[in-house]
């Protein structure tokens, strides 16, 4: 069967957005999207009803009729109803998770993993070694009421005490989930086979246990995959049922409802699979700023629970530190008048800036919430040692011995930004910068943002299972990404190394395909952009010996690079990126880089 027509909707903590995709002429392609506030919470409780507020607003546009009383039509019949329907959600704070594992640095942060890559949040780390005593982490669980907890730790055929002291901890704690109080809290276990007995005799009375293949079944491995499914299952079968309207909107879906960071993390994956390239991505939301990345072909994700642009940007503030928001404001500004603007933002999240110097404040501590959470992805990375599926224990202590990340920025082909201030920022210049400023890519790398924040739907769509509908709904939800959600910025070249300041680090001949050549000089500290839209354009740089763009110190490398909305932007200043502690110097730093990539021009264009 032909898929036609697609409905998508995703359930955000506050706003509700639908998408329509249509095949036309053979070319899946975003038709409408409409948006509607998100309605599970009081007076409402009932999701359904942001969702059909939203759909209410794609039928309008498009003519086509998508509800009757109440439901959403499908199949699709003439004119009327969609083919298949998908959603995803992180309404009610999305998926609230607890982990335990007995050694805090290995099947703790295996576990951690898991839920991480599963799209949950994860509230509390708990372990054997953590430093806390039984008393504190059973206070611990009964004040954070995860929706799920996951309980792993030993390799298969080891000792068992440990693990059943933890899961003694947790049946003391007698844990009540957050959401619904007529059903047990789901605990998975997911650690050593040996003490399965003693851990359904403990906990199997005082929650809902299920029994997946141990995380770590011997040292050297992980096996994640098992406890990411259950908690997948769990979610949808618990956490989902429970919220209000929730039963009524997995009813109309044709494919299982994702947690929003699944679904986007899944599609990440999948452009990274299809492309053969490394992916990073980010989404910087109100609360939190989810990272995800796939450098060979390992997948990684994190979630700074407390780093945000509304609720949390106070947060972002105590762990940046006032000095390192100001470095990135072009003006003089009062340090009480700054923290005033902050702490203004936390109280009435959802406004946005009236005047160009609120946009620019936002838009600098949006830099110290994306270059703090990638700091965390980058060390959470490092801090598993790279271990993952099939990878073995000496690729750990390689890694170890070396300190390097999976994260390699020389690697990195695709840099993807999301979430309002990078998606809806008044000019592409602007998010073009704030991802350079907090990514700091090296070498040759392509930027993008989320033109309108459909990754979700997309994620969900690439996942559908019914065999019927499976090949045509990865084509779309994969030609849609393309087309009409990736705004490609252009390709940002940043050559690494040490030179004197302001001194040459080389020079870039480009071959543009109308015949036409360029040579651009590489100065150090200098940023430059030329405008050019999303098409192929040669080049072969030349770097110094001391400087490296991607093939080694000294090494030229001939490549093809993009240009997009903003155009190829030659990125000269030094890793990682410094800014003069003196106000003076700092404002006119600022400035020159600001007029380079003509972000806040003086007059309309």
């Amino acid at each position: 069967m032909k898929l036609n027509t697609i409905l998508a909707t995703d359930c955000g903590s506050t706003t509700t957005k639908a998408i329509l995709i249509e095949n036309i002429d053979g070319k899946y392609r975003l038709t409408h999207r409409g948006e509607a506030p998100t309605t599970v919470e009081a007076p409402f409780e009932d999701v359904t009803k942001g969702v059909l507020n939203a759909v209410l607003e794609i039928e309008e546009l498009s003519g086509r009729k998508l509800i009757n009383k109440d439901n959403i039509i499908t199949p699709q019949n003439n004119n009327e109803g969609v083919d298949i329907y998908v959603s995803t959600s992180s309404a009610g704070g999305g998926l609230q998770m607890m982990v335990a594992g007995v050694v805090k640095s290995m099947s703790a942060e295996s576990a951690e993993r898991a839920a991480l890559g599963a799209g949950s949040i994860v509230m509390d780390v708990l372990a054997s070694n953590d430093g806390r005593k039984p008393h504190e982490k059973i206070t611990r669980i009964r004040q954070l009421r995860p929706d799920m907890i996951l309980l792993s730790g030993g390799t298969d055929g080891g000792t068992t005490n440990h693990v059943t002291e933890l899961a003694d901890i947790l049946a003391a704690s007698n844990p009540q989930p957050r959401l619904g109080q007529d059903y047990k809290l789901p605990i998975i276990y997911a650690g050593n086979n040996k003490a399965r007995e003693a851990i359904e005799d403990t906990l199997d009375s005082i929650c809902d246990l299920d029994i997946v293949d141990n995380i770590r079944p011997v040292l050297e491995k992980e096996n994640l995959e098992p406890s990411r499914d259950k908690i997948h299952d769990l979610f949808m079968e618990h956490v989902m049922a429970q919220a209000p309207g929730y039963k009524k909107l997995m009813g109309w879906t044709d494919a299982p409802i994702m947690p929003t960071p699944g679904a986007v993390g899944s599609l990440i994956e999948m452009i990274a699979e299809r492309d053969n390239i490394s992916v990073v991505g980010v989404d910087i939301g109100g609360a939190t700023t989810d990272v995800f990345s796939v450098f060979n072909k390992k997948f990684n994700r994190t979630v700074s629970a407390n780093l945000g642009m509304s609720y949390s940007i106070c947060n972002v503030l105590a762990d940046a530190g006032l000095e390192n928001v100001l470095r990135w404001v072009p003006f003089k500004i009062d340090t009480s008048d700054l923290i005033n603007r902050i702490g203004n933002k936390m109280i009435r999240p959802t406004t946005v800036p009236q005047s160009l110097e609120e946009l620019i404040i936002e838009q600098a501590i949006a830099r110290e919430a994306l270059r703090l959470s990638f700091i965390q992805h980058k060390n959470f990375a490092t801090s598993l040692k790279g271990v993952q599926s099939d990878r073995t224990i000496s690729d750990a202590f390689e890694q170890s011995s070396s300190g390097m990340s999976l994260v390699n920025m020389m690697e990195l082909d695709l840099l993807v930004g999301s979430g309002g201030v990078l998606s809806h920022a008044p000019r592409r210049q602007q998010s073009a910068r704030m991802i350079i400023d907090s990514f700091m890519p090296e070498g040759i790398t392509q930027l993008a943002v989320d033109s309108i924040f459909m990754m979700p739907q997309l994620g969900v769509l690439a996942n559908i299972d019914k065999e019927e509908f499976m090949e045509d709904a990865k084509s779309a939800s994969l030609e849609v990404f393309e087309k009409d959600c990736l705004i490609r910025l252009g390709t940002c070249i940043a050559p690494v190394g040490s030179v004197e300041k302001k001194t040459t680090m080389g020079y870039a001949e480009l071959r543009f395909p109308d015949g036409e050549k360029q040579t651009i000089e590489l100065i150090e500290g200098s940023l430059l952009k030329l405008d050019y839209p999303y098409k192929e354009v040669g080049a072969e740089i030349f770097p110094i010996k001391s400087i490296d763009v991607g093939a080694g110190k000294g090494e030229m490398i001939k490549t093809t690079v993009f240009g997009g909305e903003v155009g190829i932007i030659f990125d000269c200043r030094n890793r990682p990126i410094l800014i003069s502690e003196d106000p003076e110097l700092r404002v006119k730093e600022l400035k020159y880089w600001s007029d380079a990539l003509n972000e806040y021009p003086s007059k309309a264009e």
